[in-house]
């Protein structure tokens, strides 16, 4: 019986040649947008593939997945009275924008719970894996898993989040052949089976990640979550190049034949980030294609943004629940599963560009895994611009060596209180002292990764972990090592100095200072996303 499939793309990504004829380019701007005029002979655009058409019958093809697992056995012959089930999921950082509901993780969940039911196993635990993420609301998770799976697993506290630092409620399980300690919650390692439920936006997602990294603590994450690990990663997207692929396997490996039994669920979605219709359809669409209603939107929606505060902005952006369709479902073994589910992410994001170009250009939106329902604050634009949308290649980077990167984001100088304390102290305190990743995980990532005061509010409140604006300065690790020179448009000038990059009040200004490094007459690409794209470089 054939697993139930998405249709073909129904068009590929596309490489546009500006000429002078060709329309201004759609740049994001954080909470905003920027219309630019590309030098025409020397620019080129990377456009997305359109959506995949979602799968007919999600409910049967996740039903069929468990049924029909790959190098398993299915998911109820697994089942039985008396074991101690985990069920483990993807936490908030994903997916980009949040989709609108039933979430798939809901839809997963609910056929577990059900085959769970029918086998007679009541012991049943469901996590969210934070690793050193932020806890969830109650709001988020409910948005997560539903308010049936809710109301039936939270007032028992058998749905909750991952605490990586309970003394009590993690464990070792052993060490890599690299050394590498591998450190899991208890309850999942003390389980006769765990079952992960994965949502994969990019091919950096799923695999042992979920398990290894998501169900971690520092004593794990530290392996790989580091310097070293970073500038070895020729591309977090691209496994066989990727040091931190390569460390989440070897502690799987460990997780494997030392922990609990594990079956993978993994699900890939289409890109359909703004649908067909509505305030933001023609976000999906390429320039030239915008009708007169569309522009006359457009218009009318950065009228409306421009009389807006920031906060107001943001509130508006931050409801935005992506009409999202599910395009594979698998279930099984962990590497064969994901093997499977880097296909279709694949078939949905990758475009075919010959050769490098002098200077990259990106606009960066209002949303990156870490600031959902929070503030972009500038080291979160690093991270999104440096560590996720410069990787977001295979084979070779888009921009040459020594290259320059301009990047357009209003690059707020602001921080959430509640969700990003110790980014607070890490950008006024460690930034001012120095902004080179080698010299800052030396001297200063055990202060704030063992601070007494981040780990209580990473427990009880809603901060992400102390050492986690480490993780996102060392993300860029490889991006700043690798280019001659980064530019933010549009940015506080203030806070793109601290960050050791220079600032630009326009994309012309922004080239003029890349003539520098490039010269005069460099040629130029613009990665055009959201929607997600990801640039197969000959």
């Amino acid at each position: 019986m054939n697993p139930p499939t998405a249709s073909p793309t129904p068009r590929p990504g596309f490489v546009l040649e500006v000429e002078r004829s060709t329309p201004p380019i759609l740049f994001h701007h954080g909470e905003g947008f920027r219309l630019e005029r590309l030098p025409p002979g020397r620019s080129r655009v990377i456009y997305p593939p359109s959506p995949l058409e979602g799968l007919p019958d999600p409910a049967g093809a996740i039903r069929h997945a468990l049924e029909h697992p790959i190098d398993s056995e299915p998911l109820p012959a697994l089942l039985r009275p008396g074991m101690k089930l985990t069920i483990a999921f993807d936490d908030i950082s994903l997916p980009l924008p949040p989709m609108q509901r039933p979430d798939v993780r809901q839809q997963v969940i609910e056929t577990v719970l059900d085959m769970a039911a029918a086998a007679g196993t009541d012991d049943v635990h469901l996590i969210a894996a934070l690793a050193l993420h932020r806890r969830m609301t109650e709001s988020e998770l409910r948005h997560a898993v539903g308010d049936r799976v809710y109301d039936a697993f939270a007032p028992s506290r058998r749905l909750y989040n991952h605490d990586a630092e309970d003394p009590d409620g993690m464990v070792v399980l052993g060490e890599t052949d690299h050394g590498e300690e591998v450190q899991i919650s208890r309850r999942a390692a003390e389980s006769d089976l765990v079952v992960y439920v994965n949502i994969n936006i990019v091919a950096m997602d799923g695999g042992w990640k979920s398990t290894a990294t998501g169900l971690s603590g520092y004593q794990g994450l530290r392996h790989h979550h580091n310097v070293a690990t970073m500038l070895k990663s020729r591309s977090f997207m691209d496994q066989r190049k990727s040091e931190l692929h390569h460390s989440n396997w070897r502690q799987g490996a460990v997780l494997r034949d030392s922990g609990p039994r594990i079956f993978q669920i993994e699900t890939t979605i289409n890109n359909n980030s703004f649908g067909t219709s509505g305030s933001l359809s023609m976000l999906q669409k390429r320039e030239w294609e915008w009708s007169t209603k569309d522009r006359a939107t457009f218009l009318a929606m950065q009228g409306g943004l421009q009389v807006m505060s920031p906060a107001a902005r943001r509130r508006a952006f931050q409801s935005w629940r992506a009409p999202y369709a599910i395009t594979s479902v698998q279930a099984g073994e962990v590497e064969a599963v994901h093997k499977v589910t880097t296909e279709n992410v694949y078939r949905q994001q990758l475009v075919a560009v010959e050769g490098q170009t002098d200077v990259l250009t990106m606009g960066l939106p209002y949303i990156c895994p870490y600031n959902v329902n929070s503030i972009m604050n500038p080291i979160l634009v690093m991270c999104l611009g440096l560590g996720y949308f410069f990787n977001l290649y295979r084979g070779r980077p888009l921009v040459r060596p020594g290259g320059v990167v301009i990047m357009t984001h209003p690059t707020p100088w602001e921080f959430h209180p509640v969700h990003h304390p110790s980014y607070i102290d890490f950008f006024e305190q460690v930034l001012a002292d120095t902004t080179d990743p080698v010299e800052i995980e030396a001297r200063y990532e055990q202060q704030y990764a063992t601070d007494e005061w981040y780990r209580h509010l990473y427990r009880t409140s809603y901060a992400y972990h102390g050492v986690h604006p480490f993780y996102m300065w060392y993300w860029g690790a490889h991006a700043m090592s690798y280019l001659g020179r980064i530019i933010i448009v549009g940015g506080d000038r203030a806070a793109v100095r601290r960050m050791g990059f220079a600032p630009a009040s326009s994309l012309s200004d922004a080239l003029e200072i890349a003539g520098d490094v490039v010269g005069s007459r460099p040629s130029i690409t613009h990665l055009h996303l959201p929607p997600f794209v990801m640039a197969d470089v000959s």
